[in-house]
């Protein structure tokens, strides 16, 4: 006790000492002038008492409150993203395919490369732009053996317009033009060319209709709605395609043809870095184009190949990445694997069909 009891003395002594010498009027200090009287204050209008004065402003003003995340987006395979955003994003996809009877197989590999950036909150502007390579299977004796061909599709230029209608449900709004600038084009087509493109269409499962149709020009407008919430995305898509002969009138007997597709895409987040997607992608042609006709004049034969190629009916799953490389940097490659489940590409017995989709946007 007496440990505790010297020290603290000793220090109320120091202080009592330190405040003295402070109060004492220096030495030798002339002294002082009488001072003036004060004048008497003028009363403060409705002053309140002392106890009642406010309490003094904080040094620091409070810190806005953090915004609350917005809840992860799972990106679609074929369809579009009903979010407009600034993205850079390559897409490939590579069908094998093996007639039966066939000695090898051949592969169509078909790439889109999309840029779009916003010029409003709510507005992104695009371009897309694709190429086509296609190495045919070799048949059996005495089928001709084909050639290997290659192709630029049509380019694209559209905009995609996005809103909120509620925290968990978004509406995306689309208009894109194909412009017919694509390979092969005219009334002297190259048969690898042709086959090119008629490939690389089913590679893409036939969403893209409007890029490989090199001799039309294509206005297709879209709606997709989606409910983003607690990881998981369910998103529905439908979009209509006015094709309009712009040239090669001695290869392409229609003027025009209208076709139409649709998809359902669900994905869910199973970690914040790691997404599982399943899609249903459906596409149909309103019209009846010369390849669906029964002919004239008509068989059954005909009529059946026309009925299977009329639409088509096929399903994609697989997981995507989200992987963050700077401030405001994503990186979220995607791998799915995508079958046909009607015929003609989705039956067995006649011809063999995988695809393998591998996608890369990069958004900034």
């Amino acid at each position: 006790m007496r440990a505790v009891f010297v020290p603290v003395l000793l220090v109320g002594l120091a202080a009592a000492s330190v405040a003295g010498a402070q109060d004492a009027p220096p030495a030798d200090a002339p002294p002082a002038a009488d001072p003036a009287p004060a004048a008497d204050p003028a009363p403060a209008a409705d002053a309140a008492p002392a106890g009642d004065a406010a309490p003094a402003a904080p040094a620091e003003a409070a810190a806005p409150a953090a915004k609350p995340k917005k809840p992860p987006y799972s990106l679609p395979w074929q369809l579009r993203p009903v979010v407009p955003g600034n993205v850079a994003r390559l897409d490939t996809s590579v069908l094998l395919t093996k007639p039966k009877g066939a000695d090898s197989g051949g592969t169509a590999i078909a790439s889109t490369l999309l840029f779009s950036y916003k010029v409003m909150d709510n507005f992104a502007p695009l371009v897309r732009l694709g190429y086509v390579t296609y190495s045919p299977p070799e048949l059996p004796a005495p089928a001709p053996a084909g050639k290997s061909g290659s192709a630029f599709l049509n380019p694209v230029l559209g905009g995609l317009y996005g809103m909120a209608l509620s925290p968990e449900m978004k509406l995306g709004l689309f208009l894109g033009v194909a412009l017919p600038l694509g390979s092969n084009g005219g009334d002297e087509p190259k048969a690898e060319k042709a086959a090119a493109l008629g490939t690389g269409m089913a590679a893409r499962r036939y969403m893209d209709n409007a890029m490989f149709a090199t001799n039309f020009a294509t206005v297709f407008p879209g709606v997709g709605f989606a409910y983003v919430a607690s990881g998981l995305t369910v998103q529905a898509e439908v979009t209509v395609l006015q094709l309009m002969r712009a040239k090669g009138k001695e290869v392409e007997k229609d003027s025009s043809k209208t076709n139409l597709t649709t998809g359902l895409h669900v994905g869910y987040f199973v970690i914040p870095m790691l997404s599982l997607g399943a899609e249903l992608n459906y596409q149909r042609w309103l019209s009846s184009p010369t390849v669906v006709k029964p002919g004239t004049p008509p068989t059954t034969a005909k009529m059946e190949a026309g009925a299977k190629i009329r639409d088509n009916l096929s399903v994609a799953v697989g997981p995507r990445l989200h992987l963050r490389a700077g401030e405001s940097l994503w990186i979220r490659p995607g791998i799915a694997y995508a079958r046909f489940l009607d015929k003609p590409k989705g039956d067995s017995d006649t011809e063999s069909n995988h695809i393998i989709q591998i996608d890369i946007p990069v958004a900034f």
